[in-house]
């Protein structure tokens, strides 16, 4: 009997996992009801009076069946968090048993694997009088009703980040308030007053970036069928309950009245009266595609009035009531960069179960706790029995009534709770699952406008100037440095134009400047900045940065090269090498198989230095890469093997050593890479694109992002920022496995993206779907969505331009040569996230 009573409390403590899903989902198109609803079962701690009730008042007109479900679980009470009673594994007697019980809140979910692990590892029954267990009973009972306090927690930071984007105050006031103050009803007056409102497109999309960012891939509907097979499309909500909220909405328009926050739209039986365009307003309405530019997910006003003038209810539409001027509020868009045409859904995809599966969605839908981030798994697997195609990840929230979510150990930057705009914190997404060690940042200020060319520009506005693009920041005009052309110049200039930095010269004699960075000479190197005394002769990965001996006597000195983007005064600022000494235990969340000169893989870095062996590479061990053959990376640096090159996130350029700087500028010549000898196109019929400073072309989608000098040089002054820091988070927003990310400074210091097939001979689909990922990662940058900028650095960016690279042709096309055995490694090493490809 005592047994059962533990067993029921921990039932007590979990069980809003099983609950959510299923209450939420009767909240149909409704997404602020929807949202309230999934707040008080993925909360942090306990919800508050004001939280339920916040259900019951705006949920209550939408759905009885909601408020019944919601009900019946608080009548057995709101209960906690297993993170919110951590604090219990301190009354254990034992020492290994509070450990064991901090470990296990902190990674296990379900009620059974909780109550197994602390019996197994405390090894003692979940009796009433044991002070640990006791604590639990404790901690399951409602606390006594009494009045809230306001709680710096119950805010969400992501939203919070899209208020400085409203064009009214109004709206502005209201998403502060809803922002910082859950359970507010201002959320009603919001939804009336701004979520229409076509002067806040920015806002609303801000916002809906947060509650449901747009992913890859839509499938397995039941009802929104024409939906199904489409894995190179954006969608917010592409699930089983969005397919059941348009079934629903279906069957409450067929009363003949459409329900909105700010007004009731008459109609004709919709079952009689164009009742599959009706079905794909529902489901457009739920699933909500969205497009990957605009991240809109408005359907085209031109269906709008076409629909409504054919099946609206004339005889009982309002005074001064029309299509059009309905269509103005609802959809006032008919660009299709911009809104949704609705007969791309009157028919099934036209793709087929074979073809789809050229490109799968790991993530979608999550399979992971509320509490973690789905991951696509890129690092294989050492057992293949249990090889997923995906990792389940710890993570912290951006407030407690957040669903956004950020992994831990990252940095996060959020607004402050009661400054200004533009003011910001920096913190960590510590172990707790909850952001920690904040520290304030120098505000911006936001208000100061650009003048450029005579006209004004905002805060965050990006433009161009000639070749530049730029963008204003706090009222300073931000330019790329490259080197330009324009209607002025002579023909001279234009005979002796190389695009270089400088123009100077396209002599390949490289230098190592102080940020890690080879340069193709010293010229270049002068002209970005460095001194005389900041650079030598030579690329930098021909020296060793442990020659001197860096490290202490209990240490050993591993070569680490890394491009650091904040300032470098000399070597120091940003260290080559690492220093490390034996490790008794190593972090399995950390684990990356690393690759040492033996040949012999290991679970990771630490792993291998564990066993005092020498890293070769990080990755699996590819037989391909058992002995030297050189290649020139992107960045113009020698590596080994493209093994070497892999590891340190850069593509390939061309077999052998580096011996050229191809063009940085669009209008420069292309002489000097003349005697390169390029691998050929992985794809057939591809449009491919050259990197900056590279002679090849390429079959992959190419961001050129310009970022922000000063904000990268305050982040890192905790510890340098990278090159590789960039690419490791740019990689997290990547869903396909298919798809992978590779980088480089380019030498006129824009961070150059290349987001690339990883199969051999990729098909058109999966250069599609590594386009739309481009897109994507390049409009989330460009809008500064708080789903990418929050992170730190990627908060320094400014703006991105695209370079899309497409199949043209269709279908029929002769196959590709085959590329050379090295440079087909180079795009089979990835394929290990496949799900059928797990590691040996």
């Amino acid at each position: 009997m005592q047994t059962r009573t533990g067993h029921e409390v921990l039932s007590l403590l979990f069980r809003c996992l099983r609950f959510g899903s299923t209450c939420c989902s009767y909240a149909g198109r409704h997404t602020t009801c929807r949202e309230y609803c999934q707040a008080i079962f993925r909360t942090d701690s306990t919800p508050t009076v004001s939280q339920i009730n916040a259900v019951t008042e705006y949920c209550q007109s939408h759905s009885a069946t909601l408020l019944s479900c919601v009900s019946n679980f608080t009548k057995s009470y709101p209960i906690r968090s297993p993170l919110d009673s951590l604090y219990c594994c301190d009354r254990a007697e034992e020492t290994h048993c509070q450990v064991a019980c901090r470990r296990i809140l902190r990674t296990m979910n379900t009620e059974h694997e909780i109550m197994e692990g602390l019996i197994e590892e405390c090894g003692s029954q979940p009796l009433p009088q044991d002070p640990l267990w006791q604590c639990f009973l404790g901690s399951a009972h409602p606390p006594s009703p009494t009045e809230e306090t306001p709680h710096p927690a119950k805010m969400d930071c992501a939203k919070l980040h899209c208020c400085s984007k409203a064009n009214t105050s109004l709206c502005r006031d209201m998403c502060q308030e809803i922002s910082t103050n859950w359970g507010s009803q201002t959320w009603q007056d919001f939804d009336q007053l701004c979520e229409y409102n076509p002067v806040e497109t920015e806002l609303i999309n801000c916002l809906s970036d947060v509650r449901e960012p747009c992913q890859l891939g839509c499938k397995d509907l039941h009802y929104c069928t024409n939906f199904n097979n489409r894995p190179t499309e954006l969608f917010r909500s592409c699930n089983v309950q969005s397919d059941q909220g348009a079934m629903n909405d279906i069957k409450l328009w067929s009363n003949g009245t459409i329900k909105m926050p700010f007004m009731n739209i008459p109609v004709l039986d919709i079952r009689k009266c164009l009742p599959d365009m009706w079905k794909a307003v529902a489901c457009s309405l739920q699933i909500k595609p969205c497009h990957s530019k605009s991240r809109g997910s408005i359907i085209c006003k031109s269906d709008c009035v076409y629909i409504l003038t054919q099946c609206g209810d004339r005889k009982r539409f309002h005074e001064g009531q029309t299509p059009e001027r309905i269509c103005e509020l609802l959809s006032p868009m008919d660009d299709p960069e911009r809104c949704i045409p609705l007969h791309r859904y009157l028919t099934p995809s036209s793709l087929s179960n074979n073809i789809i599966e050229e490109v799968i969605h790991p993530c979608n839908p999550n399979p992971c706790p509320s509490n973690h981030l789905c991951q696509v798994n890129r690092r294989g697997c050492v057992d293949d029995y249990h090889c997923l195609p995906y990792l389940c990840v710890p993570g912290c929230k951006l407030g407690e009534a957040s669903e956004f979510l950020v992994q831990q150990d990252t940095r996060i930057q959020v607004p402050t709770r009661s400054g200004p705009s533009g003011c910001y914190e920096v913190c960590t997404c510590g172990p707790s699952g909850r952001l920690e060690n904040c520290v304030d940042m120098p505000c911006v200020d936001t208000s100061k406008g650009c003048i450029v060319g005579g006209q004004r520009k905002s805060h965050g506005t990006a433009f161009r100037i000639d070749c530049h693009p730029c963008s204003c920041f706090a009222g300073e005009t931000i330019c790329s440095t490259r080197e330009c052309l324009n209607y002025e110049s002579t023909d001279e200039e234009r005979l002796t134009f190389t695009g270089l930095p400088c123009n100077c010269p396209d002599r390949f004699v490289p230098v190592c400047a102080s940020n890690g960075r080879s340069y193709p000479s010293a010229c270049v190197a002068r002209c970005m900045g460095f001194k005389d005394h900041q650079f030598s002769f030579g690329q930098c990965r021909h020296n060793n940065p442990c020659t001197n001996q860096p490290c202490q006597t209990n240490q050993r000195c591993i070569p680490k090269y890394q491009v650091c983007l904040s300032d470098t005064s000399d070597t120091s600022d940003c260290p080559q090498y690492k220093c490390v000494g034996r490790l008794a235990t190593c972090d399995k969340n950390g684990e990356e198989p690393a690759c040492d000169t033996d040949g012999h893989v290991h679970p990771s870095l630490c792993h291998l230095q564990q066993v005092g062996k020498v890293l070769n590479y990080m990755g699996q061990c590819q037989d391909a890469c058992r002995t030297t053959r050189q290649v020139c990376g992107h960045n113009g640096e020698t590596y080994e093997t493209v093994c070497h090159a892999f590891s340190d996130r850069v593509g390939v350029d061309y077999e052998g050593y580096c011996h050229a700087v191809g063009a940085v500028s669009d209008s420069a010549p292309e002489s000097a890479c003349s005697l390169i000898d390029c691998p050929p196109l992985s794809a057939p019929g591809c449009q491919p694109v050259t990197p900056p400073g590279a002679c090849c072309p390429v079959c992959a989608s190419m961001l050129q992002i310009l970022w922000n000098k000063e904000q990268m040089n305050t982040f890192s002054k905790v510890e340098p920022v990278t090159v590789h820091d960039v690419l490791r988070l740019l990689r997290l927003h990547v869903s396909v496995p298919q798809c992978d990310v590779f980088g480089y400074l380019s030498i006129d210091h824009e961070l150059v993206v290349l987001i690339s097939p990883v199969d051999q001979n990729p098909t058109p689909l999966q250069m599609e779907a590594c386009s739309k990922e481009a897109e994507k990662i390049s409009s989330l940058i460009n809008h500064s969505s708080p789903t990418l900028v929050s992170h730190v650095p990627l908060s320094a960016f400014l703006t991105s331009q695209i370079h899309i690279s497409s199949i043209q042709s269709s279908g029929g096309a002769a196959p590709s040569a085959v590329p050379p055995p090295t440079l087909s490694l180079l795009l089979g090493l990835f394929t290990a996230a496949a799900p059928a490809l797990c590691l040996q």
